[in-house]
């Protein structure tokens, strides 16, 4: 029974027993909610204790990944001057559509109106900004402060100049610290890896509570969750489709033909990481050549999630509207910048692994709670698919774009650049 399964059957009969309890012996389920409370939050606090080292660490690998990635060449420059514009259209798409959505699709009132009331006692995940506020503290007067305070748009822009800064090094230098960084992350990840150890019996206590609570409301609340994250996703498939056939001149039928191997093996697998095998395929089969494929895919799988921005907004302003918190110009802004900051940062892994090192920046960010999580997680199994996906079907797509501009990467300085990427 692989992890997911575990923690996705623990959501479910927790909710289950929670209705059940609720219903039929509400006394005893009273007295069992005053401890299965303790335990999922003590399991939630678990998950967020990494955040602040973790995002730090991420973000400080990926910048000067991607600034070692620049320095081989035309072919990666341009590659990450593409990713970068992405992942900023992305999030700025999910920041309008995702409000969109929630509108043309609302959750009933009724299952919006009991979730709400179960989590009203939730601690708010840190001070809401306002508009000013967004402008006047994105710069971080007291590194110490914000990462105590978990104020994650300041400590990403200091996370952000401090990876740059680190470039200008000499080459020893540079790759002491970035060995250093990269430890505290392989250790970040290891404790993750513990607390999920537990997250069947975290989840199962939380989701417990909110089946006392709301009833079946909340199985309806968590299928209308999938349905609006997981159409982020799929939108951002579907935009590499234009992009193949406008930025590589490559015919719908033709891009769809070719990437479907790859798409298979995202499905099969959820790792882009595995999938960079048939990546290469496809993007022979749409006219790339390996001199520039060889060189775009490997820096997309370490450094680029096209989903991942628009989707980690989607999720903090779907608990936004769960929670009743009010998402202003100063919040959203907040939110859009640390979801496309920090997605360079993010981590090949498994969607239950990462879903909270990379959701939980941008809720903390926009002041959104952080205690429906816990449960969302359980059934990231769905979104993460589509993350997958679409991730892969935008490499591709990125990298037929980018040999098509480059002239099929031709030139002896990509055939340079292809021999100093690793890999």
């Amino acid at each position: 029974m692989s992890q997911a399964f575990r923690i996705l059957a623990s959501l479910v009969i927790g909710l289950l027993l929670g209705i059940a309890l609720a219903k039929w012996a509400p006394e005893a389920g009273a007295v069992a909610l005053l401890f299965t409370k303790r335990i999922g939050g003590a399991w939630l606090h678990g998950l967020q204790m990494v955040i602040v080292p973790l995002v730090v660490a991420l973000l400080v690998i990926g910048i000067a990944a991607s600034a070692e990635a620049a320095r081989a060449g035309k072919i990666a420059a341009r590659a990450l001057g593409a990713f970068v514009v992405i992942l900023w259209v992305n999030t700025l798409l999910s920041a309008f559509l995702t409000p969109l959505l929630l509108r043309l699709f609302p959750l009933p009132a009724a299952w919006g109106d009991a979730l709400r009331a179960s989590l009203s006692k939730a601690a708010t995940a840190g001070q809401v900004p306002s508009l000013g506020d967004f402008f006047d503290k994105i710069v971080p007067t007291n590194i110490v402060d914000a990462a105590a305070t978990d104020s994650f748009l300041p400590l990403t822009v200091f996370a952000l100049v401090f990876a740059f800064a680190i470039t200008r090094l000499r080459a020893e230098r540079r790759k002491t610290l970035i060995d250093f960084f990269q430890a505290i992350a392989d250790a970040m990840i290891v404790v993750i890896g513990w607390v999920l150890v537990l997250a069947p019996v975290g989840v199962f206590c939380l989701a417990f509570g909110l089946g006392m609570e709301t009833g079946a409301a909340a199985f309806g609340a968590l299928a209308h969750y999938i349905a609006i994250v997981s159409s982020l996703g799929l939108l951002v498939l579907l935009s590499a489709y234009p992009l193949a056939a406008i930025g590589a001149r490559v015919g719908v039928g033709r891009f769809a033909r070719a990437v479907l191997p790859s798409q298979v093996v995202a499905i099969s697998t959820s790792s882009s990481l595995a999938s960079l095998p048939a990546m290469l395929r496809s993007s022979e089969a749409v006219g790339a050549p390996a001199s520039v494929s060889g060189v775009v895919l490997p820096i997309a799988v370490a450094v680029f999630r096209a989903t991942s921005p628009a989707m980690n907004l989607a999720v903090a302003l779907y608990v936004a509207m769960l929670t009743g918190t009010h998402i202003g110009p100063g919040q959203l802004a907040a939110g859009v910048a640390t979801a496309a900051i920090t997605t360079m940062g993010s981590v090949s892994l498994p969607g239950t692994i990462s879903f909270f090192a990379s959701v939980a920046p941008v809720a903390v960010a926009m002041g959104v709670p952080l205690e429906a999580l816990g449960l969302l997680v359980a059934v990231e199994t769905v979104p993460d698919l589509f993350r997958t996906v679409g991730n892969v079907t935008m490499d591709v797509a990125v990298a037929a774009t980018i040999s098509a501009r480059s002239g099929g990467g031709a030139d002896g300085e990509t055939d340079r650049a292809l021999e100093e990427i690793p890999g």
